[in-house]
């Protein structure tokens, strides 16, 4: 017998299955070993076929003796196809990476027959139904308010199996998360819980596993690949239903009886996948969704415009605007003018209000957090004398300093150094350092307030030193000030916590990029909604910023999701984004900048020819140099996403296509 296979490793840029044959009947979704070329890869089936004209190789062994769930089959191929991505590479996704190593203690290895015996009994077994009375006296029960009872309501009856929950900061939308699961265990579903970063959404994730217990499967980034492995082989052989919690790779669980998926703070971008296969675990999500008639769930309080407007238009939108708590308050925010040296007499960061409000609470044993979303000590290094700046060897981007280890690093590729005595180029004495980061901000601090327990949390911090391994002494109120950058701004709830001050709101808002004022919203706006969650009778919040009547600020201080979105919509549509437009990145890179400029410039004109596009003209890309040349990049919009996808088909394999970026940057 024959089969087409998709090979899931060692492929390069692969796009077509590959036929092999094998003795007995195999099932599509058997996971194998074939062998390519010299080496041996792992690969699923995907297709019966009839022999072939040309000589076959063996299929060499069956790795699992149940197959992987078809609903990942199918998707894997949607994905190469809507993302343009290689299909070995969207295939290999499904696999865990040591696949083929022999890890697990199978006794006498089967022969090719019994495992193909094995596979069919699997595949034809009929599980019954697991919920039942006995296995809902288990499962804990979920205490709903009343708006949240509506809201739940809301989404049952919204039509289509993506839907949008836009609750606001603090509205309990992990009860709702929490009710739906555990309808899903009822009905002897699986669900995946997807979360940005588990170190971002600790609380949630805690909730859930005190709430389901050993329902509860962890996946994770700091797990080794033996231990990806075993959870791979448990979940693929576990006939009862599984909570799967984890950053978008959870996605790909072989659940066989997926009935749930929960998308958490909806609104990231860590749910797009940057390197090859490209793609939106959102979209995915949806297209899942779809194929096994389950809903896919997006949660958030600041959803991105284009889910935002899809949901209204589809009616599958549903808002839960109340606190969950009757004690929660308003918080009173105050925006402070940088370019007001009044505001800042006493120091050059922290504007006289915000320093008032840390000494009241320290006096008064409640916290406060500094917020600042850029790491370091500071993001500039020049030569006072000739002007030349400090970048990255790599990546030709400014070096950032970081005064406590007094070393230039760069926060792109790693690169670090220590800082020079003197300019590398005219070797003046003269080095200054301008502008300032979160390790500054707590230097200062420091400074200032000497008896209070202060914590810097950022991506900087060293394993065993981020807010995760420490949760509870904050929660507790074991430390006074927290600096941070967006490790900060989401998902906490510490009850102690009463004043947030954010050093410099604009940062981010003059990006050359689509989706700059959405990210510094949807972080104000997150961040906001740290104080004011009912715990203490005090909330405030204090925006330093150089732009006070920036309209994305004001938006943010008043809570205003609604008046953001309509904004931003009327901006998106004049300029051609989504959700007007689809959108296409292109990017050359080559040794030689003259080659890339030829060939871009050839290119542009070739597609501007066609009607359906909006080629933008040829320019640098935000890394334009890097150690592998000159990158230069299109930036092509259509109407019609087929349009793209007939373009991409026809492109040089060399050049890096990306459909449908969350961010041109």
């Amino acid at each position: 017998m024959f089969y087409e296979v998709i090979p899931g490793r060692g492929t390069g840029r692969l796009e077509t299955a590959l036929t092999y044959n094998f003795d007995d009947s195999l099932p599509v979704g058997a996971i194998v070993e074939v062998p390519l070329g010299n080496i041996k890869v792992p690969g699923i089936v995907v297709k019966k076929v009839a022999q072939p004209k040309f000589a076959t190789k063996s299929i060499a062994r069956i790795l699992y003796s149940k197959p992987l769930p078809s609903h990942l089959v199918k998707t894997a191929v949607w994905l190469s196809e809507y993302y343009q991505a290689p299909l070995s590479s969207a295939m290999g996704m499904m696999l865990p990476v040591g696949v083929l190593k022999k890890r697990r203690n199978t006794g006498v290895k089967a022969s090719k027959t019994e495992q193909t015996e094995q596979i069919k009994a699997k595949t034809e077994q009929k599980v019954l139904d697991r919920g039942g009375d006995a296995g809902a006296a288990k499962l804990p029960f979920i205490q709903l308010n009343p708006a949240q009872k509506m809201a739940l309501e809301g989404l049952q009856k919204a039509p289509g199996a993506t839907k949008l929950l836009f609750g606001v900061t603090g509205s309990g939308k992990t009860n709702i998360y929490l009710e739906m699961a555990l309808n899903a265990l009822k009905r002897g579903n699986s669900v995946v819980l997807l979360v940005p970063e588990i170190a971002l959404t600790g609380q949630l994730v805690r909730v859930f596993q005190d709430v389901f217990g050993d329902k509860i499967t962890m996946i994770h980034s700091k797990q080794t690949e033996v231990e990806r492995q075993k959870i791979f082989d448990f979940l693929l052989e576990t006939e009862e239903p599984r909570i799967v919690v984890g950053p978008r790779s959870a996605l790909f669980a072989p659940l066989s009886d997926l009935g749930l998926i929960i998308i958490d703070e909806a609104h990231e971008s860590t749910y797009y996948q940057e390197n090859t296969p490209k793609y939106s675990a959102i979209r995915a999500a949806s297209y899942m969704a779809s194929l096994l008639k389950c809903d896919s769930l997006l949660g958030s309080a600041t959803p991105t415009v284009e889910d935002y407007y899809l949901a209204e238009k589809k009616n599958s939108l549903v808002k839960l605007a109340e606190k969950a708590k009757d004690t929660a308050v308003k918080p009173e925010i105050k925006i402070i003018d940088f370019k007001n040296r009044d505001n800042f007499s006493e120091n050059r960061y922290f504007s006289n209000a915000l320093l008032s409000a840390i000494r009241s609470n320290l006096e008064n044993g409640r916290q406060t957090l500094i917020f600042h979303n850029r790491r370091g000590s500071s993001p500039l290094t020049i030569c006072e004398s000739c002007g030349e700046e400090m970048v990255c060897p790599n990546c030709f981007l400014p070096l950032t300093l970081h005064a406590d280890s007094f070393e230039l690093k760069c926060h792109t590729c790693g690169y670090h150094e220590k800082v020079p005595v003197c300019c590398p180029k005219c070797k003046a004495p003269g080095l200054i350092h301008k502008g300032f980061g979160t390790k500054l901000l707590e230097t200062e601090l420091k400074r200032l307030f000497k008896n209070a327990k202060i914590q810097r949390f950022d991506a900087d911090n060293k394993k065993g030193e981020g807010l995760e391994a420490v949760y509870e002494e904050v929660k507790n109120g074991g430390v006074d000030i927290l600096v941070g950058t967006q490790t900060l701004a989401k998902g906490l709830d510490l009850p102690k916590l009463a004043t947030v001050g954010v050093v410099q709101a604009d940062a981010g808002l003059s990006l050359p990029d689509f989706s700059a004022e959405e990210r510094v919203f949807q972080l104000l706006t997150q961040v906001i909604g740290r104080v004011g969650r009912g715990h203490i009778d005090k909330a405030e919040v204090f925006i330093q910023t150089f732009r006070p009547e920036h309209p994305v600020l004001n938006y943010a201080v008043n809570e205003d999701f609604e008046g953001f979105s309509k904004y931003m919509l009327k901006k998106r549509s004049a300029s051609g984004f989504p959700p007007f437009k689809h959108i296409m990145r292109l990017d050359i890179t080559l040794k030689t900048e003259a080659i890339v400029l030829r060939k871009i410039r050839d290119l542009s004109a070739e597609l501007s020819s066609d009607k359906r596009l909006i080629v933008s003209p040829p320019m640098p890309a935000f890394h334009e140099r890097t150690n592998r040349g000159y990158t230069w990049e299109l930036i092509i919009r259509s109407s019609s996403r087929l349009a793209l996808i007939e373009v991409a088909k026809k492109l040089d394999k060399n050049f890096r296509v990306t459909l449908d970026p969350p961010s041109l940057l």
